[in-house]
């Protein structure tokens, strides 16, 4: 979310000549917060984890503008050059015929488990998180776990220090992990297919993860006291795969969040004339 308030913050200063200030603290304290008029704008609303969310935009408590983005995914990862392999690094494919969770039955010697060279070592979830559960669970579903080790990394940076690892060795290695993140911006990893999303069947293990709609949401006494602003946010849309590169241009470059939008907004110029009438976009490009 803070990506995303930088390139809304960028904007509502440079365009419309407002002052901004950003709130930090859980979502449940923030959400709060924005029903009472405190905070004004989430950019970011993970709608499936606010239960009441729902039930207050049809009550009118909030305004929902739009959709950031509905394309983030999640799941088992390998690294592209693990199936097709990679020619400029000298890497032959390894496992052309690698495209589903259950193909990883016929690859646990590849993916051999290092501390424990009978079974293979699938990098799974953070212990606590709801989806290491059901990772667990996916697993035992496929059969995996009477040749695989699901080895829980302890931390989230951890695993990205295992998957990093691997990758910049050109080395094997199956993890789960998720889009939008600065990992799968710099690094081209692949999603392993699974079943099609069924509600009934994913908290099993046994399908996809579901995506998940990601919306720009205001308080209701902004969305009337600043309507040109919000007529921004309303077109306000981008998507798994350029939040992710604006984190990886965020870890690559050490960059605050005020300048990866910058870099972002030079870097996607055709976003400003699609969320901004003219005389705002022309404001927003003599500023940056």
């Amino acid at each position: 979310m803070k990506f995303h308030n930088a390139v809304a913050m960028l904007i509502a200063e440079k365009a419309y000549g407002y002052t901004t200030d950003v709130i930090s603290g859980s979502t449940a304290i923030t959400y709060n917060a924005l029903l009472k008029g405190d905070i004004h704008v989430y950019m970011e609303t993970w709608t499936d984890s606010i239960a009441p969310y729902q039930d207050d935009v049809k009550a009118g408590r909030l305004v929902e503008l739009g959709v950031n983005y509905a394309d983030n995914i999640q799941g088992l990862y390998v690294p592209r050059y693990v199936i097709d392999g990679d020619a400029e690094r000298g890497i032959e494919p390894m496992a052309p015929d690698l495209k589903t969770v259950e193909d990883l039955k016929r690859y646990s010697e590849l993916f051999k488990d290092p501390e424990d060279p009978r079974k293979g070592r699938i990098y799974g979830a953070i212990s606590g998180w709801q989806i290491d559960e059901i990772m667990r669970k996916k697993v035992e579903f496929y059969g995996l776990d009477k040749m695989y080790n699901y080895i829980d990394p302890g931390s989230d940076p951890a695993l990205a220090a295992a998957i990093v690892g691997a990758y910049e060795k050109g080395k094997p290695i199956v993890a789960y992990y998720w889009e939008p993140a600065w990992i799968t911006g710099k690094y081209d990893l692949v999603l392993l297919q699974d079943s099609p999303y069924d509600p009934e069947l994913y908290l099993l293990g046994q399908c996809e993860c579901p995506s998940i709609r990601l919306t720009v949401v205001v308080n209701p006494a902004f969305h009337k006291q600043y309507p040109e602003y919000s007529e921004f946010l309303s077109k306000y849309k981008t998507s798994s795969q350029l939040t992710s590169e604006a984190l990886a241009y965020i870890s690559e470059h050490d960059a605050s969040y005020h300048d990866a939008a910058v870099w972002f907004l030079k870097t996607h110029d055709e976003l400003i004339d699609q969320w901004l009438p003219e005389d705002k976009a022309a404001l927003v490009r003599e500023a940056l």
